[in-house]
């Protein structure tokens, strides 16, 4: 069982269509046909999208995609389009806010590893592989891979679980082509962005990213405008607390769990015994205590100040 403790109503904009509520994000469309992404400050862990939430969560995680976005053009077009307010929109949607792009997205979660961690340590101590592919004797939890490597998953919904698969499943179900692009991708995103977070102090271990297939209305010479797939386009969000893990490199040591600035914080008190709640039960987590909260969003925004050199205000 899992799911949302308790899901929000959406919120109505004269306009917008609500499309879905996820996870995190709340997506509707404009009546331009773009689509208008609003991360809230929910979050989620083992599958649960939590009762509680992290304030400021969705504008740090909004502003730092934004960044990277920036700092990744060279590599991958995206999908965003402006940061402008949709009108009628509430002010609580400022800086959480993106429009972007519609595209056909991929169902695959194109994850890149450097270090073992998470679901790939789980993986390794049982086969010495993770995603089928072979790992040396002798790694433990928070070890350096030999090099980075791209362990896809299934893309799962809102209370399913994401499954670890292997490429070979990733190349069948989307294509050989488009399989190649997606390794090539995700792992030059992964090495520009593990060698930016390194400069800053901060071990990126891992990270998920989505992609889409974006298209350009064109001319097919008939004066009829015509769709042209114009490659893959980076989506969703990229690089954040969220979807990436940020350890401090001054505190790295591997063969135990790691200090890290992101999620993980909440996922290590749920499943500790203080929360006195069964991961593997049928009850629903309890609300997270304020001291978790705080403690929380101080690394969502210390994860923020150090890689993009900012203050949060």
């Amino acid at each position: 069982m899992s799911g949302f403790v308790d899901k929000p109503d959406p919120v109505q904009v004269p306009g917008l269509l609500h499309l879905h509520t996820g996870k995190v994000r709340d997506l509707y469309r404009n009546e331009a046909g773009d689509l208008v992404m609003v991360a809230s400050d929910r979050v989620s862990a083992y599958d649960w999208v939590l009762p509680t939430e992290i304030p400021d969560k969705g504008r740090i995680l909004t502003q730092l995609s934004l960044w990277w976005f920036e700092q990744l053009a060279d590599l991958v077009p995206n999908h965003v389009i402006s940061t402008d307010l949709p009108e009628g929109a509430p002010a609580d949607w400022e800086g959480r806010t993106t429009v972007c792009r519609s595209l056909r997205m991929i169902p695959v979660e194109c994850v890149a590893r450097g270090y073992l961690t998470g679901s790939g340590l789980v993986e390794y101590e049982q086969s010495r592989t993770v995603c089928g592919l072979a790992l040396p004797e002798g790694l433990s939890d928070g070890s350096e891979l030999p090099g980075p490597i791209f362990t896809p998953a299934t893309k799962a919904a809102v209370g399913d679980h994401d499954e670890n698969v292997s490429y070979e499943e990733v190349a069948r179900e989307v294509g050989a082509e488009t399989a190649t692009q997606l390794r090539q991708l995700t792992l030059a995103v992964y090495q520009r962005a593990r060698d930016v977070a390194l400069d800053r102090g901060i071990i990126l271990a891992d990270t998920k990213l989505e992609f889409g297939h974006g298209t350009d209305e064109g001319d097919d010479g008939i004066g009829v405008p015509a769709e042209t797939d114009v490659g893959l386009v980076l989506g969703d969000e990229v690089l954040t607390p969220d979807s990436s893990r940020f350890w401090p490199v001054d505190q790295w040591q591997p063969g135990r769990a790691q200090p890290s600035f992101d999620k993980q914080f909440v996922r290590d008190w749920l499943s500790g015994p203080e929360s006195g709640w069964d991961r593997k039960g049928q009850l629903p987590p309890p609300p997270l205590p304020e001291r978790i909260v705080e403690q929380t969003r101080a690394k969502y925004v210390e994860a923020y100040r150090r890689l993009t050199g900012l203050d949060w205000a």
